[in-house]
């Protein structure tokens, strides 16, 4: 685990009153720090020029979604050695003993009791349902068609956003999200024949699961760490994960294998654990609907990976929509915002 979050982790967590943080603290875990360790929401106390843009919550919501863009190609390689009920159990419990581990470790403080319902959003939409839905979905569905659903998620997620905190995007904001959804949509179907079937039921069954769970969790990173949101979304979750992995993997059959045990271990800690990590830090840094539009460049960076690890065919058309896609998410980290 890198020193920075160990060190950000720390921090947020220490039992030391509430006092002046220090400049280099606050320049590694970010202005929302302070608001954090007075009590006050991040969300209401970032300054206009973070809810505007903030070049390091621009970086760790980036980051997400490489960690993210890893998801599908390693669910392909999971698949390899699993059946899909064991591996989505069995990814939900190693990520949870990582959370749990550092939850632990760090003597946090169990979340009040007003937060429970926020958490179990998120549990349902990002611990359990979009994992499972993709995941059957995969079983048919190549990793580059799969990619569709991250297209449509920027704009359901703002969509979601919007009905829930009462922000209002601009309309330039809509309208270069709408266009980059289409370029990404339009893209993956072309490029593989994306005829509606169960798959593709499966994957916008779970477009809209994801959604809910990034709009809570999001919020709730406005009122703790980020890590905490997942962390405790994932430990919520063991009671549904550890009964369920033990039956899966007794009633699925089982092929170890190198690639398989990889993929595994990349969906529990990379995907689950320190992808969402990284996601709702940023989207607590530079709001949700904004956050949610870097994921326009997620199918795209999943395609590339569907090519150098699945060694699946790339549309020729693959540049040009890349350079649209970051067209359109310049336009949206550059449009204002209502609220």
């Amino acid at each position: 685990m890198p020193t920075l979050l160990l060190s950000c982790m720390r921090t947020k967590n220490s039992a030391i009153p509430s006092g002046p943080i220090a400049a280099g603290d606050t320049a590694r875990c970010g202005a929302a720090v302070s608001a954090e360790r007075t009590g006050t929401p991040r969300a209401a106390a970032a300054t206009p020029a973070a809810r505007s843009g903030s070049p390091h919550g621009t970086l760790l919501a980036s980051l997400g979604v490489v960690a993210f863009s890893l998801t599908f190609p390693s669910t392909v390689w999971g698949l390899e050695s699993f059946g899909p009920w064991s591996l989505v159990a069995a990814r939900s419990v190693l990520a949870a003993v990582i959370a749990g581990g550092f939850l632990l470790a760090l003597r946090t403080p169990l979340p009040e009791r007003r937060h429970l319902g926020p958490l179990l959003v998120v549990a349902g939409g990002v611990v359990v349902g979009f994992p499972l839905l993709t995941t059957l979905a995969l079983r048919t569905s190549t990793a580059s068609h799969a990619a569709v659903v991250v297209g449509l998620l920027p704009l359901t997620t703002a969509a979601f956003a919007a009905v829930r905190t009462g922000r209002r995007p601009s309309r330039t904001f809509w309208a270069a999200a709408l266009a980059g959804a289409a370029v990404v949509l339009g893209f993956t179907l072309g490029s593989n024949g994306g005829a509606p079937s169960a798959g593709d039921l499966y994957l916008f069954a779970a477009l809209l699961v994801c959604a809910a769970g990034y709009t809570e969790g999001g919020r709730l990173a406005g009122l703790m760490p980020g890590w905490q949101v997942i962390g405790w979304a994932l430990v919520l979750c063991l009671p549904l994960t550890v009964p369920g992995a033990v039956f899966a993997l007794m009633a699925e059959p089982v092929r170890p294998g190198a690639q398989g045990v990889a993929g595994l271990l990349w969906v529990a800690a990379g995907s689950t654990f320190f992808g969402l990590y990284v996601w709702y830090r940023g989207m607590a840094a530079i709001g949700i609907a904004r956050a949610s539009q870097l994921q326009l460049a997620q199918p795209l960076l999943t395609l590339l990976w569907s090519v150098l690890l699945l060694e699946e065919p790339l549309s020729p058309a693959a540049p040009a929509a890349a350079a649209a896609v970051l067209v359109c998410i310049a336009v949206t980290q550059r449009a204002s915002t209502r609220g």
